[in-house]
């Protein structure tokens, strides 16, 4: 579909950010207008010609004393991902069997995806991988349900070799049967972490770049962390790309790996909903292909996110987006241009706290909230629609004492 990439490379790799729809931007090299145009070609369609897939999965790097906001405790972070399953599949006003975990700030995005999802009709089905607990809600089971979450990142033995294995052949079973684009979310709470701990096990420097659920990520225990990990793996310099799931990555990653590539094997468009967890995902997919074959595999693979996760800026030597750095390093890594894009919902003239509570830095990101949001906006909804959307969930979460 279209030209190869390789064409606009030159002309946009100076670009930072491209205003394209209803303050959407769009960023990375592969940003031309030209690639924008075809992108918004792709994803503007009825919903039902979208597959909309969410992983939700468990890695015992959650329970790292302050690694995460996704949950105030590692309790509650065992739980997290299910409870956000729920919320986005079934909204603030149904019953729902798990509660959402207190949180320090914000409220989870799960509900920013539900409302988006629900104003364009987008349906999601549920992957599992690694969790605790039974969902209880309809849901594929990619690997069998009694393995748990992975272990910790420090540990070096996140996961034996067989499982990452089974695991990548299942997302790749599942990818290469779709006849239609396909939208991947997830939910893993401790996820940027592992994130940092594959890319960097890949060679690339991503230290400062990473963020989080926190107000202020912890980019100095998440490397200790990493650091850990690795060392405690003992992988050598150049290991494979399964053996750095085995040794420091979680559940979601080699499922999503596998849906990436066997989804780009039958010519799919893969819009990755998320942030750092979605660039190493695509750098391990990067890391199996010959050189001469990764230019035109990333050609209709783009990642959709948040303005408030693009507009973060982590590292006290740079005054520019993380995010942006951290596409960067991806993209000179694999010598590749990389299209990503976030919506334009923001939440500074929001009447409820929680949601302003994003404008200060709290969460972010996550279960494809920027993704979904953003498609919303392609097919017609303002941002203020999405936000009075936002406020009723709020409203109706309060009103169900379901929001700490």
């Amino acid at each position: 579909m279209g030209p190869p990439l390789k064409k606009f490379n030159q002309d946009t790799k100076k670009l930072v950010f491209r205003e394209f729809h209803q303050k959407c931007r769009a960023f990375g090299s592969g940003s031309s207008s030209l690639l924008i145009n075809r992108w918004e070609t792709t994803w503007k369609t009825a919903m039902t010609n979208i597959v909309s897939l969410l992983v939700l999965a468990g890695s015992k790097t959650a329970e790292i004393e302050g690694i995460s906001s996704a949950g105030s405790t590692k309790e509650s972070r065992r739980y997290t991902a299910i409870a956000d399953g729920e919320l986005l599949l079934k909204g603030p006003s149904e019953l729902r069997k798990w509660p959402l975990p207190p949180l320090t700030g914000g409220v989870s995005p799960a509900l920013i995806g539900h409302v988006a999802s629900g104003l364009i009709g987008l349906k999601t089905e549920v992957l599992v991988a690694g969790l605790l607990q039974t969902p209880p809600f309809p849901y594929i089971a990619v690997e069998s349900t009694g393995l748990g979450p992975a272990e910790c990142v420090t540990t070096g033995k996140a996961m034996n070799p067989q499982r990452v294995e089974s695991l990548i052949r299942s997302g790749l079973k599942l990818g290469s049967s779709l006849v239609n684009p396909l939208l991947l979310s997830e939910c893993v709470p401790g996820g940027t972490t592992t994130a940092l701990a594959v890319l960097t096990g890949l060679g690339i420097c991503v230290d400062e770049f990473i963020s989080g659920s926190n107000r202020n990520p912890p980019t100095e225990l998440k490397k200790r962390s990493v650091e850990k990990g690795l060392r405690a793996a003992g992988l050598g310099a150049t290991p494979s790309f399964k053996e750095l799931l085995a040794a420091v990555g979680d559940p979601f990653q080699p499922v999503a790996v596998g849906l990436l590539l066997g989804a780009r094997q039958v010519g799919q468009p893969v819009l990755l909903g998320g942030g750092s967890q979605m660039v190493a995902v695509l750098a391990l997919a990067l890391s199996t292909l010959d050189p001469s074959l990764r230019r035109e595999f990333v050609q209709d693979v783009s990642i959709g996110t948040t303005a408030w996760l693009v507009d973060e800026s982590i590292s006290s030597s740079l005054r520019k987006s993380s995010f942006l750095s951290l596409i960067e390093q991806v993209e000179n890594f694999f010598d590749v241009p990389l299209l990503g894009l976030c919506s334009g919902l923001r939440f500074s003239e929001s009447s409820k706290k929680v949601l302003r509570d994003y404008e200060r830095g709290f969460i972010k990101e996550g279960v494809g909230a920027g993704a979904f949001s953003l498609l919303a906006q392609l097919n017609g909804f303002s941002c203020k629609q999405l936000l009075q959307g936002c406020e009723l969930a709020v409203d109706q979460l309060n009103d169900n004492s379901s929001l700490c």
